[in-house]
């Protein structure tokens, strides 16, 4: 199954178990979505659970909000996560706090879900990767799925969780595929996963950052004979230290790969955590991957220079290891 029929396989499986369950957004019904992520789900459950919007990202959430609050479970598709930025006071001061400025009265079961990242030469403004907008607000989580089998649980977990959850689909891996099994999948919020086991450095990455490190580790191995662990950590809100500080201790290293620019990344906050909670097991400084902190160029010679690739992780794993 390909990541992209993973998203409309995550959101059925949710609308068929629970009539609570509705979904709306632009193009999503009719067209099957800008990124043919949504195929089939008007024919299914019809007009009245899968719903086109107006280009409105505000009238999107404030449906959605509504919705939430009066006992359905909506899940809400912003196009492009660049666009939170037209309907962030929603998002950072209605969404995310209503439930505890109404000392409980309502409750927010809502996802919002998104195209995120870069890779696909879209440009400055449509191909950001925001996770760190998003994980810095109290009252949100955040989960970024790397593989189509984590798209399929992880959404379940995310509507059937009672706090909003902001999803963040990766849209460079819409055309990765893996086998997915038959049945109900249904993931648990804040546990990353192991995807490579070794016992020389430590990897953490998140959606398209965790394809790319394990093709840097297999560079690793094979030019360095360094054996890397590669941590998927799905969920940024919770956040699973445990594991994060498990792999580190058996290493005595951490490198994080990120998308987000670097200033104010998320590998920043996993950074920051480590050192002060393992210190003493690291046997060097941490190290960061990112994005340089500049708007993504649109040319593809230049987006590819500014995201992390798997020589650029390998190498600098490398160095680090080796001096």
């Amino acid at each position: 199954m390909t990541y992209r029929s993973a998203v409309a396989r995550g959101i059925a499986q949710e609308m068929r178990r629970d009539d609570r369950v509705v979904f709306l957004g632009e193009d999503v019904a009719a067209a099957g979505g800008v990124f043919k992520t949504t195929v089939g789900l008007l024919e299914e459950f019809g007009p009245l659970r899968v719903r086109d919007t107006p280009i409105s990202e505000q009238a999107i959430l404030g449906a959605a909000m509504g919705a939430a609050m009066t006992g359905l479970r909506p899940i809400a598709e912003i196009m492009y996560s660049d666009f939170f930025a037209v309907c962030w006071d929603l998002v950072a001061n209605e969404i995310s706090k209503s439930r505890y400025m109404s000392d409980g009265q309502v409750s927010f079961p809502l996802v919002i879900q998104c195209g995120n990242g870069a890779g696909l030469r879209f440009g400055a403004q449509h191909s950001q990767s925001i996770e760190n907008w998003a994980m810095s607000i109290p009252g949100l989580k955040v989960v970024a799925p790397a593989t189509p089998r984590d798209v399929v649980g992880l959404m379940a977990a995310a509507v059937r969780d009672e706090d909003p959850v902001v999803f963040f689909n990766h849209k460079a891996l819409y055309a990765s595929k893996e086998e997915v099994p038959d049945g109900e999948i249904v993931d648990e919020l804040g546990k990353a996963v192991v995807r490579r086991e070794g016992g020389d450095a430590t990897i953490v990455a998140l959606a398209a950052m965790v394809p790319r490190s394990l093709a840097a580790a297999d560079l690793l191995a094979e030019e360095h004979g360094i054996q890397a662990t590669v941590v998927d950590v799905r969920s940024l809100v919770p956040l699973d230290t445990q594991t994060i500080l498990s792999e580190v201790e058996k290493t005595g290293t951490l490198f994080t790969v990120e998308e987000n620019p670097r200033l104010c990344g998320w590998g920043a906050e996993i950074v920051s955590i480590v050192t002060e909670e393992r210190w003493d097991a690291l046997d060097g400084a941490p190290i960061r991957i990112t994005t340089p902190h500049i708007p993504l160029p649109s040319a593809d010679s230049l987006e590819d220079l500014a995201l992390p690739t798997p020589r650029r992780i390998a190498d600098t794993v490398a160095k680090a290891l080796k001096g």
